[in-house]
Parts: structure tokens; C-alpha cells; sequence
């Protein structure tokens, strides 16, 4: 069956939209399998910048039927809001098929998360206050509302009225907060009805029907691997599993239905928020701010300055493996073009000199290893406008290479720039 995942194989941001995108022109449907609105994806497409933050990233495509899984939480107003500015910018958005089965993120789920956020004090988390992480403990509960509920407001006004007894209680004898008005929030959700109801659909079975006719189906998630609930540096991870076995629940289909797995791999490493971070150039170094600054390392959705760092190959490695990549793609390489040198961790060291060629599970292990650098020789020449790998110059595509032997798959795409055209293509390994 002919699916392909798309997966991040650091901690997010690393140009997941732009391959998605470049990968989209050829299939029939674009699922978005978990996450919220807590990630953005930016596609720059005929010098247009596009900020999808819901809406999978095939959008762009006329032929492309962009879904939203059951896998994903929802904020219905920011998903309207979201098909409002595309509407506004030209792009045709009555395709979009919104999972039944998709969770709802509700008011009070935002105002635990921001509470909660002020409570933990210096050991936050560094959410994004989105309510997304309440949303799925409430899935994981039972007491989660559904975007199908909205379909029936007799039950959606039940159940809201049911799970907003416990939550007021928690609000106000726990955080001091006021309680809500289930009046207010049933008003507020069933307003968006008339506008949500055409889009909502059996994905399941669209995803399905696109598949036993042998047309490609592409599966987005956002963050990445190492913000995945499971697998990632826990605590600081994100509220589900963004790795391509999240497609699996995520969008109802098994294993046999992937194919292709294309890992995104940015040519350095960044993060946002707290949490472990090995190769991290922190604030002041020299080479870190250029990173951030060429790279413009600041949040899609939030601002925030990301923290950046040297591409650390034993995490990419991990990841291939996690994710039974079939094949890399590295983005922003053009970033790299000014440096006379340029790092890759190939392993790490302690305190007592034991050296780790894969990422060690115990998190204060983690904490406390020092990378071990292996230097390459920069190109300090643009690359913006190369076509073929024969156009980058010796450097740059040994450096493509180094990575490739390191992680051990081959690197099917290349990023030089922003533009969905600044993409170099290498012929696919047989």
C-alpha cells in the first residue's frame, strides 16, 4: 500500500512543512495524524509565506483532499480561523475532511494548562498554554469531548455538563481560578457547528479507499521524535506520539500500510523549551546566535527564540532506527554556507569516560554527557540556487554524505532555501 510518513527526527522545527508540502504534489490525500495547534509548519510557495498551524499542508494543492485525523486534538475556533486566512490568501479550503473521532480542546483544558504552567515555577515545562496536553489526559480519561459530539447538542451539552463539574472543582479549590459557565462554552462551540458539520467525516475509511486504490496517502505529525510521550526526553516532551507508529493510531492504519518514511533532519539542531540538549551553543556563543539568526530560529506560532546547537548524529541515528526510516531529508543547509567549520556529534562521554554511540535511556545520563565532534571543512559560498547535487560545491555534499554514512540511510532531499523550489531531489537508493 502505497502511504508515506513524513517524521521530524530531532525535537521539532526542523522543516517537516516544506518536505511535506514538496512531497504532497503526488498524492491524493495529506493526514495529519496527532498533535494541536501547538506546532506550525511555514511553506513559502510562489513567494508567498504560509503559516498552517491545523491544516495539513497538502492544502496548497487543488487535488489534494488535506485531512485531520483522529489522532489530533482540536480548537475549533483556531481551525476556522485558520481556513479564514487561506480563504483570504487565495487557497481553496472546502476539501478538508475533519476526523468524527478527533478530540475537542476545550476552555478549561487552556486555563489548567496556563495554571498549571504558573504552579510548577522554574520547573515548568515550557507548554505552549494551548491546552493541548489537558486535552489528551482527558482522551486518556474518558471524559474527553469529541468533534462528533458537536453533531448532537443534547449529548455535547451532557457531557460538557458533566466533565465541567469536576474541572470548576479543580480550578477553584485548587488554583483559586473562577469556575466557567458551561452555558457560555456550549453557546460558544455550537455556534462554529454549521460551519465544522460539512467538513467532518469518516477519515478512517477516506484514508482506506484512497489506499486499496493504490493512490499515495502522505502522513504529517508535527513536533518530532524526541518530543514524542514515549520516546522522547521525558518530561519535556509534547502529548502524544509523533513518530511514524503514531500514524498507526493516529490515522487508523497498520504498518503494512507505510511504505516510505522519510526522517527530517535540520543540518543543526534546535529546541524549544526545557529539557536535555547535548549539543546546545547557549546564548552569547558566537556560533550559536549566527545559527539562530541566518536560520531565523524563532517559534512559528510562539516567537520564541529556539535554542540551537550543532547537528548531533547519535540522536538522528536513534531516530532512524525508532522510526524505521527508509530515507533522510536535511533541511536548511544553505544555513551552514558562512562557516569555516562546522561540527557533527558522533558520540558522547561522561564524567567517567564511558563513551555512548546511541542515546543513553536514563535521563540524568543524558543530562550530563559531553559531545564528542567530529569537524568538517565549510563551503563559505551560497548555495541558494543549486538544482542537482552536482551543483553544490565539494564540501557541502561531502557533508551530505558524512551525515547519510552516519545515520545509515540514504538523504532523498536537500533544502538550500526557503522556497518549495529551492529543493535539490537525489536519486532514490534502489
Amino acid at each position: 500500500m502505497p502511504g508515506a510518513v513524513i517524521v521530524g527526527t530531532q525535537w521539532g522545527d526542523e522543516g517537516k512543512g516544506r518536505f511535506t508540502d514538496f512531497v504532497a504534489k503526488e498524492c491524493s490525500l495529506v493526514v495529519r495524524y496527532q498533535g494541536g495547534h501547538n506546532a506550525g509548519h511555514t511553506i513559502v510557495a510562489d513567494g508567498e509565506v504560509f503559516k498552517l498551524q491545523l491544516v495539513p499542508s497538502g492544502v496548497l494543492y487543488p487535488w489534494v483532499v488535506p485531512v485531520i485525523g483522529n489522532g489530533v486534538v482540536v480548537d475549533p475556533a483556531v481551525l476556522i480561523a485558520e481556513l479564514d486566512m487561506l480563504e483570504s490568501m487565495g487557497v481553496e479550503t472546502g476539501r478538508l475532511r475533519l476526523s468524527g473521532n478527533a478530540h475537542l480542546i476545550m476552555p478549561y483544558h487552556q486555563e489548567l494548562d496556563r495554571v498549571t504552567e504558573r504552579f510548577l515555577g522554574k520547573n515548568k515545562l515550557g507548554t505552549t498554554k494551548r491546552g493541548i496536553g489537558p486535552a489528551y489526559a482527558d482522551k486518556a480519561l474518558r471524559v474527553g469531548l469529541r468533534v462528533q459530539d458537536l453533531l448532537d447538542a443534547k449529548i455535547f451539552r451532557e457531557k460538557l455538563d458533566l466533565v465541567l463539574r469536576e474541572k470548576n472543582g479543580v480550578l477553584a479549590k485548587v488554583y483559586n481560578r473562577l469556575p466557567m459557565s458551561a452555558d457560555e462554552i456550549a453557546d460558544q462551540y455550537l455556534s462554529m457547528v454549521p460551519r465544522l458539520a460539512p467538513m467532518i467525516d469518516d477519515t478512517v475509511h477516506l484514508v482506506h479507499e484512497s489506499l486499496d486504490a493504490g493512490q499515495w496517502v502522505l502522513f504529517e505529525g508535527a513536533q518530532a521524535t524526541y518530543l514524542d510521550l514515549d520516546h522522547g526526553t521525558y518530561p519535556f516532551v509534547t502529548s502524544s506520539n509523533p513518530i511514524a507508529g503514531g500514524v498507526c493510531t493516529g490515522a487508523g492504519v497498520g504498518p503494512r500500510a507505510i511504505e516510505r518514511i522519510i526522517g527530517v533532519v535540520k543540518a543543526y539542531t534546535t529546541r524549544v523549551g526545557s529539557g536535555p540538549f547535548p549539543t546546545e551553543l547557549f546564548e552569547g556563543d558566537v556560533d550559536g546566535d549566527r545559527l539562530v539568526e541566518i536560520g531565523k530560529e524563532y517559534g512559528t506560532n510562539t516567537g520564541r527564540r529556539r535554542r540551537p546547537g550543532w547537528l548531533d548524529g547519535v540522536m538522528v541515528k536513534h531516530a532512524v532506527r525508532l522510526n524505521t526510516c527508509t530515507e533522510i531529508a536535511i533541511a536548511k543547509l544553505d544555513v551552514l554556507s558562512t562557516f569555516d567549520e562546522i561540527k557533527v556529534c558522533v558520540a558522547y562521554e561522561d564524567d567517567s569516560g564511558t563513551r555512548y554511540e546511541h542515546v543513553p535511556y536514563h535521563q540524568s545520563v543524558l543530562h550530563k554527557v559531553r559531545p564528542v565532534y567530529e569537524t568538517l571543512p565549510g563551503w563559505r559560498c551560497e548555495i541558494d540556487g543549486a538544482a542537482r547535487l552536482e551543483d553544490l560545491p565539494a564540501a557541502a555534499r561531502d557533508y551530505v554524505s558524512f551525515v547519510a554514512e552516519l545515520v545509515g540511510v540514504p538523504v532523498s532531499f536537500v533544502s538550500v532555501g526557503p522556497g518549495r523550489e529551492q529543493t535539490v531531489v537525489l536519486p532514490r537508493a534502489a
